[in-house]
C-alpha cells in the first residue's frame, strides 16, 4: 500500500510542477511580449495612432479651399514661424509646439518656413517657375532653358509640386528652418536634423522625401526640412491614392503634362512608406 500511496503522490507533485511551470510561461509572455515583436519586422513600422475621422475628397486633397477660414485649421503664433500669416492643422501645430519645447531644452531651436499652402499659392509658385519669371534652386530658367513641355514640368518638379498634388495643401506639414540640403550637413543644421532623426517620430512627425532608392524611386527630391504630420497625413494619403486621378489635376500652365507623368503615383505617393 505505501509504495502505491507513493506513487501516486509522486504523480500529484509532478502534475502540479508541469501545471505551475505552464502558468509561468503563459505569465511571462503576457508580461513581456513586445521581446517576440521587436525581433519581427513588425517593430520597424512607425507606431503612431492615425486619425481616421473622415474621409479626405478630391476638392480638400487637392487645396481647394482658404485655410483661414477651414474648421481645423489655426494660425501658426508668430513665435513659431518665420513670418506671420502661415497656417496648419490644430493637431499638427498642437504636436509641433510639444516638439518645439523638448528640442529647446537641448540646445535645438525649430523654427517653422512653410506650412499650409492652397492650390492658389501653389499655382503661383508654378507658374512663376513655369513662365521663367522665377528661376530654380540651381540657376535654371525653365522658360529659357527648355523647349519640351513634359521635360519642364519634370524639372520644375526635382523640388516643387504642381499645384493641386502638394503635401502642403493638407496642413500637415512643415519645412523648417533651411531650405537648402547642405545647410543640414554641418554646425546647427547637422545638429537639427540628427535631433529630428532621433526623436521626430514621438511627436508623430515623419519625412517624406529621404534619398530616392528602392523603396521611393519616385517622386521629388531628397528634402531634409520637410516633415510630415503623419497620424494626420497617412490617412490622407491613402484617401488620395483612392480618389485623386491625373486628370483632376489641372487648373494651370502645364497641367497637361500630368497625365504623361502620371503625377499622382509617382509625386504624390512618392513617399517614404513612414508617411502612407
Amino acid at each position: 500500500m505505501n509504495s502505491i500511496s507513493n506513487f501516486y503522490l509522486m504523480k500529484s507533485m509532478n502534475f502540479k510542477k508541469s501545471i505551475s511551470l505552464f502558468l509561468g510561461v503563459i505569465f511571462m509572455g503576457m508580461l513581456f511580449p513586445i521581446c517576440y515583436a521587436n525581433n519581427s519586422t513588425e517593430a520597424l513600422k512607425p507606431t503612431f495612432t492615425t486619425q481616421r475621422e473622415q474621409h479626405y475628397g478630391v476638392h480638400y486633397l487637392m487645396g481647394h479651399f482658404n485655410p483661414k477660414k477651414m474648421p481645423g485649421f489655426v494660425k501658426i503664433p508668430r513665435k513659431y514661424a518665420s513670418r506671420s500669416g502661415m497656417y496648419l492643422r490644430e493637431e499638427a501645430l498642437d504636436a509641433f509646439i510639444k516638439m518645439r519645447a523638448a528640442a529647446r531644452k537641448e540646445g535645438v531651436y525649430l523654427k517653422i518656413r512653410s506650412a499650409t499652402r492652397n492650390f492658389s499659392h501653389q499655382k503661383e509658385i508654378w507658374e512663376k517657375k513655369w513662365l521663367g519669371k522665377r528661376q530654380l534652386s540651381d540657376g535654371t530658367n525653365v522658360a529659357r532653358d527648355i523647349a519640351n513641355p513634359k521635360q519642364k514640368a519634370l524639372k520644375i518638379l526635382q523640388y516643387s509640386s504642381m499645384p493641386g498634388t502638394s503635401r502642403h495643401h493638407w496642413g500637415t506639414d512643415i519645412d523648417l528652418n533651411s531650405f537648402n540640403n547642405k545647410w543640414f550637413e554641418k554646425g546647427k543644421g547637422l545638429a537639427l536634423f540628427q535631433w529630428m532623426n532621433a526623436n521626430a517620430a514621438k511627436y508623430g512627425f515623419y519625412r517624406p522625401y529621404t534619398v530616392k532608392n528602392a523603396t521611393r524611386p519616385y517622386g521629388y527630391n531628397e528634402e531634409k526640412w520637410h516633415w510630415s504630420y503623419a497620424p494626420l497625413s497617412a490617412p490622407m494619403t491613402q484617401d488620395a491614392q483612392r480618389t485623386l486621378r491625373d486628370h483632376h489635376i489641372n487648373g494651370f500652365l502645364g497641367s497637361e503634362t500630368a497625365a504623361q507623368i502620371g503625377v499622382v503615383q509617382h509625386y504624390i505617393l512618392g513617399v517614404n512608406e513612414s508617411c502612407r
